[in-house]
């Protein structure tokens, strides 16, 4: 399933829920019981009744993704803070861009700032590495995979949407992917991919890390192959042999894909690839918040 981006603020129900649950987890991480008072620097530097206006810039270009965050922290704080978005996510913006505008008791404000700029950062890094991605191969199906930070998985596989892309399986439960220690449990490829097909009418796809696993997934009937770690040429090679035996099978590439050489890979005819950089690996998006005016 690919979770669609939503525009706007808190976007989606879901997709909310999961902004709300994440901020909660982090505040927890930086408050525990104490709650606001545990902000020390803060409660003894400003003002209990100081009113605080603030921007949300990004400081670099990228994409947007989370722009919900904002609100489901500072909610969380304290429910007298409003959150004016100026984008969307999934928009495209450059350094300088207002993402939103913040107006509240100060002291909430300046609690929730690192919560609320983590999650935002961390997710429109996705989304901006994403796009990236999908940028240098726009005719073939790039996808995420399960190699998410615990707990972050729904808010990634979104944000890896707002940029562009496309996700994989979000659990176990949503398809058969045959890996190498499957195999090596199984006792092969073939055998591999004949009980799953016993087992389940779900999407079956089997790794497959030679010519002959190819061979032999093919001879046991796998709709789609992960062709892992294999060079452009390679590839190359195997893309020819599976249309040729097997013209209607689904090949996807994976490992060791970077933006540098997806176009590449896009190059040699599969038809998606996988990429758990867009998760593990991506740059958080440098946003600040900006007081302007507290009173």
């Amino acid at each position: 399933m690919t979770l669609t981006p939503a525009a706007g603020l808190g976007g989606s129900a879901a997709v909310r829920s999961a902004l709300e649950r994440s901020a909660a987890l982090a505040l927890e991480e930086d408050l525990g019981v104490a709650g606001a008072e545990a902000d020390v620097t803060t409660t003894s530097t400003v003002p209990a009744e100081a009113i605080a206006s603030a921007v949300v810039r990004a400081k670099a270009a990228g994409v947007v993704s989370g722009i919900g965050a904002l609100d489901a922290t500072f909610s969380q704080i304290d429910a007298r803070v409003v959150v004016r978005p100026a984008c969307s996510d999934g928009d495209d913006v450059g350094a300088g861009t207002v993402l939103a505008h913040v107006e509240g008791p100060a002291r909430a404000v300046l609690t929730g700032e690192r919560t609320a700029l983590n999650l935002l950062g961390h997710l429109s890094g996705v989304a901006t590495l994403a796009r990236a991605f999908v940028g240098r191969a726009p005719n073939t199906t790039i996808v995420d995979t399960r190699k998410t930070l615990p707990g972050l998985r729904a808010l990634e596989k979104y944000a890896v949407a707002c940029g562009g892309a496309s996700n994989h399986r979000f659990s176990l439960v949503d398809g058969v992917l045959i890996k190498d220690n499957h195999i090596v449990a199984a006792g092969g490829v073939g055998e591999a991919v004949r009980r799953a097909k016993k087992a389940t009418t779900l999407p079956i796809q089997v790794e497959c890390a030679t010519r002959d696993d190819v061979l032999e997934a093919i001879g046991a009937g796998a709709p789609m192959l992960l062709l892992d770690n294999r060079t452009p040429d390679e590839l190359r090679e195997l893309v020819a042999l599976i249309r040729e035996r097997a013209p209607g099978t689904m090949i996807e590439a994976s490992g060791g894909v970077t933006v540098d050489n997806v176009a590449d890979v896009a190059a040699a005819g599969v038809d998606r690839i996988s990429i758990g950089a867009l998760t593990h690996s991506a740059p958080a998006l440098d946003v600040s918040l900006d007081l302007e005016a507290v009173g």
